[in-house]
């Protein structure tokens, strides 16, 4: 198979500036292509992208927050992902996080494209997830453990499916109503999904387990973990955030998306590291490690993997650029 060339959004007179829709971006960003399209990003690396910057935009007492994500690829294309965050907007009805995605030409800087913000993040961020478990999780993995019941653990299954044999989907969440409406979407996308109750029952079943969630409580245990399980913690983004325990991070070989990002804002890592049991050298690899194949995935169907992911800009430019060609 021919090596992806990378996107060339070459200027040819007047540019039509572009909407996509949530539907759009679901409807052409399949989850093969996706994946192999983030795994020749990573593997040709290029210069270092800068980690998400936040802003306080909070006003009249209520916290608010704006975050920008730029990447680029010299003289090919550019983007940046405009996010807020503005947590009383439960009050008036309305989701807490939005988001917009613009791409523009690399040559000429126009604007090519605004895309969905949520959808883009949610279907790159799947991918990634399944990308990194095409190097860490056994070849043969058949059981998910989906942790978490938001927008976002609707497509990490199917992005895990094309990649992995997964024939049984777990759901645990707090909320076990929603956890079994999740179910009932997931089957209607042709898994095998079923809702379950015991987080820990789940957690010793599952040959991968995939957290979605925004907890600052340790929600899987290292102990319960078999041998050969993948861990795929996703959730998490903040140092106060965590989705697994200590014993999980030392039980296992640690991976994640990017160092920079990981050492800013992944508490599953910066929390043990500030207790003095995890170090920065523990993490085996990211993604550019991997695709590029500098280091090796998992060594042996024994090992217990874990990645650890909390978001790269370089994603969003693939998923976009991608997106502007389909």
């Amino acid at each position: 198979m021919e090596p992806r060339r990378p996107c060339r959004l070459r200027y040819r007179g007047p540019i039509l500036l572009r909407n996509f829709s949530g539907d759009d971006v679901h409807a052409a960003l399949d989850y093969p292509s996706l994946i192999d399209a983030l795994r020749e990003a990573f593997r040709q690396g290029g210069e270092p992208m800068p980690v998400r910057q936040a802003y306080d935009v909070g006003f009249a007492g209520a916290p608010a927050h704006l975050l920008t994500m730029p990447a680029w690829q010299r003289g090919q294309t550019l983007g940046v992902k405009l996010v807020t965050v503005f947590p009383q907007n439960a009050a008036r009805g309305l989701g807490a996080v939005s988001s917009l995605y613009v791409l523009f030409d690399g040559e000429t800087g126009v604007p090519r494209a605004m895309i969905d913000g949520e959808a883009l993040t949610n279907r790159r961020t799947a991918a990634a997830s399944a990308l990194a478990s095409s190097y860490l999780s056994r070849p043969d993995s058949s059981t998910l453990l989906m942790v978490g019941t938001g927008h976002l653990a609707h497509h990490l299954p199917p992005a895990h499916a094309a990649v992995r044999p997964i024939d049984k989907v777990l759901v645990w969440g707090r909320n076990g109503e929603r956890a079994a409406a999740l179910a009932a979407t997931l089957q209607g996308k042709g898994l095998a999904a079923t809702a379950v109750g015991d987080l820990d029952v789940a957690i010793a079943q599952a040959d991968i387990v995939s957290c979605a969630t925004t907890s600052t409580q340790a929600l899987v245990r290292g102990r319960l973990l078999r041998p050969g399980t993948h861990v795929d913690l996703v959730g998490a983004f903040t140092p106060q955030m965590r989705e697994c325990d200590d014993n999980t991070m030392l039980r296992a070989a640690v991976y994640v998306d990017t160092r920079a990002g990981a050492l800013k804002e992944a508490g599953d890592i910066l929390q043990p590291m500030a207790a003095g049991l995890l170090s920065a050298d523990a993490i085996r690899g990211d993604l550019h490690d991997l695709a590029s194949g500098a280091v090796p995935g998992r060594r042996d169907e024994a090992e217990i993997t874990v990645f650890k992911s909390v978001g790269a800009a370089i994603e969003d430019l693939t998923a976009a650029s991608l997106l502007v060609r389909a």
